[in-house]
């Protein structure tokens, strides 16, 4: 009822003095915004834009001096300088990000929240589990359903909303679920542009002693799980992806500790991990959550488009100027005249 309350008009938008962009999905659960939230606020200060992030702020830390979530906290090692806001009032948090200088806001997981009006709203889809829920042990087609039932906040009618669709780890699908996806979304919402993504594996970073506090530790490549065998543990939306990716690498996995997606981990959660010559792996939005004194090798992945690049690349150059970025603009043409 709130959605057509809003498609009706009859709850309203507030705008920004600045472009808005939303990264968000449908499902509950992960479906890798993170990464992607990355890219697109790259390839704008490649533009020359000044971008910052919204989020909700879910399952926000009380160890952390600036309260943030382990998204957040991400964000901050991968983005410094990029600044970002975590409040369930996302115009709050858009207006104060405008006010500290930025001309161009990322929405983190802001497909549903319609009270603040965007220029781009971008949807991911894992192509693994497309509707949020695996497929049942011993075949069968996954449940589709919204919460609580499922895992869809909304019904599949809402991606009509989305300027582009973009589906991740379609490397990870055989080519007929991943054509047969392709082929569903094109029936269901005609004419919205599809985009594929890979979340690819960049390099490893060691926990422990390795880097300064709030320092992004040094690089390690990835050979160096070649041949190992290593233990995992998770707090993620889609576990089952972390582990494919690890044995992707040359990896023996030994076991996985599976916890729910934003968990704060405590001592009991670890006990006896990375033990008997084994190796701890983690992904780096866990990495954040654990304790400093732990050895571990936190697997950092980055987003690559695999198509629609040129799609996107025409989405973002025409993203409105704000009213700063216009007379900065204006300002150079001055001089440069």
């Amino acid at each position: 009822m709130r959605g057509v309350a809003y498609d009706r008009g009859l709850l309203p938008s507030a705008r920004l003095d600045g472009a808005v962009v939303s990264i968000g999905n449908l499902t509950a659960g992960g479906t890798g915004k993170t990464p992607l939230v990355v890219l697109i606020a790259r390839e704008l200060q490649r533009r020359g834009r000044r971008p910052a992030i919204a989020s909700r702020g879910y399952g926000a830390s009380k160890q952390d001096p600036q309260h943030r979530n382990d998204e957040a906290q991400l964000l901050s090692l991968a983005l410094p300088g990029v600044p970002t806001r975590q409040n369930a009032d996302r115009l709050r948090a858009g207006q104060e990000l405008i006010e500290l200088g930025a001309d161009c806001v990322l929405l983190d997981d802001g497909f549903q929240h319609r009270r603040l009006a965007r220029d781009l709203d971008l949807v991911l889809i894992d192509a693994t589990r497309p509707w949020g829920l695996p497929a049942p042990v011993g075949g069968g087609a996954p449940v589709r359903a919204l919460l609580p039932r499922g895992l869809l906040r909304e019904p599949l009618g809402a991606l009509a909303r989305a300027d582009a669709l973009v589906l991740s780890r379609v490397d990870q699908v055989s080519r007929e679920e991943r054509f047969g996806l392709l082929a569903e979304l094109q029936r269901r919402v005609p004419g919205t542009a599809l985009l594929e993504g890979t979340h690819r594996p960049s390099h490893l970073w060691a926990g422990g002693d390795s880097g300064e506090k709030g320092d992004m530790p040094p690089r390690l490549p990835l050979a160096e799980l070649s041949g190992r065998s290593v233990e995992l543990v998770s707090a993620i939306g889609n576990p089952e992806a972390f582990e494919r990716t690890v044995e992707a690498l040359g990896a023996r996995v030994e076991s996985h500790r599976v916890f729910p997606d934003h968990h704060r981990y405590r001592p009991a959660d670890l006990e006896g991990l990375g033990r008997a010559g084994r190796a701890l792996v983690t992904t780096e939005k866990d990495a954040v959550k654990l304790p400093p004194a732990l050895e571990f090798f936190a697997l950092a992945v980055e987003f690559r488009l695999e198509s629609g690049e040129a799609v996107l690349e025409a989405l973002l150059d025409a993203l409105p100027r704000s009213s700063g970025e216009s007379r900065r603009a204006n300002l150079h043409a001055g001089l440069a005249g």
